[in-house]
């Protein structure tokens, strides 16, 4: 994709460096310092990422020999006043280590789509604001109505030079919103400094924001740029902002009234343009009522509102978003190829998801680390009741006038019962293995045969049970890939093949498909 150079002192940074970078399919050169650094002539790669210590004063040297590509810096010893000179001195962005992997691919991405810095030519391109043809942010993924209305306002808001509120609860995806609309504003080019009031103490909120002089305080012993300071000419994002201290409100609203602020301690006053995005999962007008919020600031905030819903009100959105989380995560654990079961998929779509997009994240995480195989089981997502206890499966519809949804095979079943029971599934009829499928003993005639369906079948769910009277709710796939991983140890491929219904070349094309690696060694094949 990208020819990336890496310039880090150290060989183990390096290469973790470039094993993350070069699983995003970019093409990685490493430079053990600033002078190795210039012989390969960062000028013609795509992105320079540079440890600040080999970078020089603010960045300086490593910026002038790599203009016009754009600069990440990863910093031992982060501070905000070196943060703040190298922004200013023109690198891209500037990574605390150790730095989490997410943060540091988006870093890239948003590094890489920036304009050449010094190009000649015309103005740079606009910022890509749009995914497809849709109105949806690239970062954002959800098509239900709800959203839909969210990707309207962020387009609508986005050019306008306004503050925003945006609403919703914890781990809705409010910084996402904020992240697009910076991106798709008129100070897509300057820093987004992003702030979360609630992680801040009391006491050091002020100086944080505001920043401070030498000897302000005890404690003191230089003078600090505030963040607010530091976002001059972006944009700047304040999240849990109705747990701001009504001092500090104070002093935001005068930022916002008059554009100015005073450094804690300091007599002159300075003036800052700022784009400021708040939000909160708390209601502002209920603290203002109740003097715990000012309402001249709140109406000062609530210029254009975005009310983002929770999930559990999204629809088949939670599953578009399981989707998509699970192959990064799987991708992060080295376990490319995870899925979910139907039964894990229906347990995550009728979930409530109190925690919204974050807690399915996590429940995603544990799924992946926990799954025995390639597919992730209800029980591995390790989802709760309000009262703390597991979540228990939906029972399964035993009425015979109902249509079924999945059709039920016992793993002894034979190559006829298989293709009666789907058979039966595609006419809406009973299939004539229900009342093996129910006891969970074999069918007549086809004891012992332990074959699936046929590989051709139109795709259905099926639910295997096992000789203990436990279901496993499988897609037709999902029942192939169980069926090849329990019997390739002691069958050889034609067998498989054969079992299967099947060429070997389809065989292969279905493992190379469904990330099943052909096992290496001779195979027995079993006793007729």
């Amino acid at each position: 994709m990208a020819r990336i150079l890496i310039v880090e002192k150290e060989g183990a940074s390096r290469n973790t460096l470039q094993h993350l970078l070069e699983r995003e399919g970019h093409d990685v050169v490493q430079a053990s310092g600033l002078e190795d650094a210039r012989l390969q002539h960062p000028a013609d790669f795509a992105l320079v990422i540079c440890d600040s210590e080999l970078a020089g004063d603010h960045a300086v040297p490593i910026l002038r020999a790599s203009r016009p590509t754009p600069v990440l810096l990863l910093a031992d010893d982060p501070s905000l006043h070196a943060a703040i000179g190298c922004l200013k001195a023109g690198a891209a962005d500037y990574l605390p280590k150790p730095f989490d992997q997410q943060a540091f691919a988006r870093s890239v991405r948003d590094a890489l789509s920036l304009p050449r810095l010094g190009a000649p030519s015309a103005a740079p391109p606009p910022p890509q604001t749009h995914a497809g043809t849709t109105n949806k942010p690239v970062e954002m993924i959800g098509h239900c109505r709800a959203m839909q209305q969210v990707y309207t306002r962020i387009r609508k808001v986005a050019p306008a030079d306004v503050t925003v509120l945006v609403l919703g609860e914890s781990g809705t995806g409010k910084e996402l919103v904020a992240r697009a609309i910076h991106r798709q504003s008129e100070r897509h080019q300057a820093p987004l400094i992003c702030v979360n009031c609630a992680a801040i103490p009391e006491t050091l909120i002020e100086s944080e924001l505001f920043g401070h002089e030498k000897g302000a305080f005890t404690g003191a012993t230089s003078s600090r740029t505030g963040l607010i300071e530091a976002a001059d000419g972006g944009t700047l994002f304040l999240d849990e902002i109705g747990e701001l201290p009504l001092d500090a409100q104070a002093r935001l609203l005068r930022v916002l009234q008059e554009g100015e602020i005073r450094r804690v301690g300091a007599i002159e006053t300075r003036y800052v343009d700022i784009r400021l995005i708040a939000a909160t999962h708390r209601n502002l007008h209920q603290l203002s009522a109740s003097g715990e919020f000012r309402l001249d600031l709140y109406y000062r905030l609530n210029v254009m509102e975005i009310d983002l819903p929770p999930l559990r009100e999204r629809g088949d959105d939670v599953l578009e978003l399981a989707e998509h989380l699970l192959a990064g995560i799987a991708r992060k654990h080295g376990r490319d190829g995870m899925r979910l079961s139907q039964r894990a998929r229906q347990e995550i779509h009728h979930y409530a998801w109190p925690g919204n997009v974050r807690e399915l994240e996590n429940a995603l995480e544990r799924g992946v680390i926990l799954a025995e195989r390639r597919i992730i089981a209800p029980e591995d997502l390790g989802l709760r009741t309000p009262s703390g206890q597991p979540l228990q499966a939906a029972p399964a519809a035993t009425t015979a006038d109902s249509a079924p949804s999945s059709v039920q095979v016992p793993k002894t079943a034979g190559k006829g019962a298989a293709k009666g029971a789907v058979k039966g599934a595609a006419s809406g009829s009973s299939p004539k293995t229900t009342s093996a499928s129910v006891t969970g003993q074999p069918a007549a005639g086809h004891q012992g045969t332990g074959l699936p369906p046929p590989a051709d079948t139109p795709r259905s769910g099926l639910s295997v049970i096992g000789g203990a009277g436990e279901e496993e709710d499988l897609s037709l796939e999902d029942y192939f890939q169980h069926f090849v991983l329990e019997h390739q140890d002691h069958m050889s491929e034609t067998e498989l093949a054969r079992r299967l219904g099947i060429s070997r070349k389809n065989l292969w094309e279905r493992r190379q498909r469904l990330g099943i690696p052909r096992r290496k060694g001779r195979r027995s094949s079993p006793a007729n």
